[in-house]
């Protein structure tokens, strides 16, 4: 398949045989055609259909367990035409057992398109006519410098490192999706939408499902031998190959993954009086009946096991930036009692945290905010509020806000956790579709201006240095949500310390199909900007395959921060 600026149209080929071999070799009646005729200069053969006999040398066999059934013929290299536009190999769809890598292959057999793979299918007769020179491969860079069907089943080397952008596809099908760089979301950066001409996936050579051990990176997938979102592979080389949709790589051998993007440790606590806050959303923590049954649960875990996985990794990523206060999103619905999951929480950080409760006012959704704080540092002020009313009136995450001053502190912040409507698109319709910033973006914008306006309207504490709106926006910096809170009075302070571009995002929460950016926001009021030291993510989530999660095929019971959830959290420091 071309692109369609490249198009050319079926060309109108001569089909000159390709000159006499050095000696004889298998049926020798028919001309042999060359590979490149065959393949043409469009996205369909010129031959589609027609029984060709060809020849050329085996560069990779995939019949074995699991491979493609077949193998890939490639022309050799004083035997290749002089247009840049046709792929010089084919794919050779076959069981049969004869030939094997660097041999001089004759084949004879039916030309067909299968899903964009130009393949010969139905093979009449194989022969091996000797050993062959494997062609030297072609080299090559994101973005392809023209279109990548004209080097479909190619040798091909990339010498430039290229730059894992998704890792979701990793267990099931062994893939990852390689870039000329990392992504950022337009919405983020206002960056124009990549182009799919500069992505390609490192394959596994193989067509079965859920590969066991996980290919990538080389010695299999494990906690303590991950590929994150933004490392980087040198000398990628291979078969250029098209399947599922995609343009993917059959390397020859495993590429050297470099770590460019490493694991890091917790921000330490900058110097003086300051408070600590980490918003994180939990991915749904539900703990059964808190009993250790009720599993598997409605959206979170599937066994206690996976539950006792989930806490202890939450436990680890919440505690290790030493913070005096949580306001979480994403917990279970289930009340403040001893067999809640909020309770299960609360006992698991530790004997200091206390919980901030607001009974019979969390919403009938299956998931809530929280705030949790360290009693022997923080204490609250005021009683806590949710905003059950306007775009949160018997539907949404009602936000829950409560004020805190640090013990010995004179000035108070009020802390109000939010989780905004998601962007899935399941049930919207109409003015609910997405129109290039997810679903229900106008439920988002209307969340958003019931904050606001019930903060202004609330009386005002006294001593207070402001106000900080922080969770799950489940919104990009650029979208309209976020900007119906700078209306309403209230900076990004992960963007005001760190902006994104579309070449430098340092800072982010969240992947999605191979692009970063923020959900998780930290807004605070115009008095309390003065009051910020910083806002920064932690790197130990978005990045990470979802396969070491608590209930991934790589699972593991090791108590660390690493793939906690799907969210980074945000780490903030204010000065009080």
């Amino acid at each position: 398949m071309v692109l369609p600026s490249l198009r050319h149209g079926i060309l109108v080929l001569l089909l000159t045989p390709i000159a006499a071999a050095a000696e004889p070799c298998g049926e020798t009646s028919a001309p042999i055609i060359p590979i490149s005729s065959i393949q043409g200069s469009s996205d369909i053969s010129p031959l589609s259909g027609k029984t060709v006999t060809v020849e050329g040398i085996m560069t990779r066999d995939a019949r074995g367990k699991g491979g493609f059934r077949g193998f890939y013929l490639q022309q050799a290299d004083h035997l290749t035409d002089s247009d840049p536009d046709t792929s010089e190999a084919l794919f050779v769809y076959t069981g049969r057992k004869q030939g094997r890598p660097e041999q001089r292959i004759r084949v004879r057999g039916t030309v067909k398109e299968h899903y964009g793979l130009t393949e010969l299918t139905n093979i009449q007769d194989i022969h091996v006519c000797g050993q062959g020179t494997m062609p030297a491969p072609l080299h090559l860079a994101l973005p392809w410098p023209r279109d990548p069907e004209s080097f479909e089943n190619m040798r091909v080397v990339f010498d430039a490192p290229l730059t894992v952008i998704d890792t979701y596809n990793l267990a099931r099908f062994g893939e990852l999706a390689l870039s000329n760089g990392d992504r950022v979301h337009p919405n983020e950066s206002g960056s124009p939408i990549a182009s799919e001409t500069d992505e390609l996936l490192l394959d596994d050579g193989q067509s079965r499902q859920n590969p066991h051990p996980i290919p990538w990176p080389p010695r299999g997938l494990s906690v303590g031998n991950t590929v994150r979102a933004g490392d980087t592979l040198q000398r990628v080389a291979g078969i250029l190959d098209y399947r599922f949709n995609s343009w993917r790589i059959q390397p020859d051998q495993p590429p050297e993954f470099i770590a460019s993007n490493p694991r890091k440790p917790a921000p330490e606590r900058p110097a003086g009086d300051h408070l600590r806050i980490v918003t994180q959303n939990l991915h749904n923590m539900f703990n059964g009946d808190g009993q250790g049954n009720g599993f598997p649960t409605a959206r979170g875990a599937h066994s206690a096991d996976a539950f006792r996985r989930q806490q202890q990794r939450l436990v680890a990523a919440l505690t290790a930036p030493n913070p005096d206060i949580l306001a979480l999103s994403e917990l279970e619905n289930d009340g403040y009692g001893a067999d809640s999951a909020a309770h299960s929480l609360a006992n698991a950080l530790g004997p200091a945290w206390r919980l901030v409760t607001t009974p019979e006012e969390d919403g009938e959704d299956a998931i809530r905010t929280a705030i949790l704080y360290r009693s022997d540092r923080v204490t609250p002020v005021g009683s806590p509020k949710r905003l059950t009313s306007g775009a949160f009136s018997n539907r949404g995450r009602p936000p829950l806000a409560q004020t805190f001053r640090r013990l010995g502190g004179q000035l108070a912040v009020q802390v109000v956790a939010v989780h905004l409507k998601s962007k899935s698109c399941r049930g919207a319709s109409g003015a609910d579709s997405d129109q290039g910033q997810g679903c229900y973006t106008n439920r988002r914008v209307q969340e958003a201006k019931s904050v606001t306006d019930w903060l202004a309207s609330s009386p005002t504490p006294d001593k207070l240095a402001g106000t900080l709106i922080t969770g799950d926006l489940n919104s990009y910096a650029r979208e309209a949500p976020v900007r119906e809170f700078e209306k309403g009075g209230y900076t990004s302070m992960l963007h005001h310390f760190h902006p994104c571009t579309d070449q430098h995002c340092p800072h982010y929460t969240y992947r999605y199909k191979g692009e970063k950016g923020s959900l998780d926001y930290a807004l605070a009021s115009t008095p309390l900007v003065d009051h910020m030291v910083d806002v920064r993510s932690w790197l130990i989530n978005a990045d990470e395959p979802r396969a070491l999660g608590y209930q991934g095929p790589a699972a593991t019971s090791s108590a660390r921060p690493w793939r906690s959830s799907d969210h980074n959290p945000l780490i903030i420091d204010i000065a009080l």
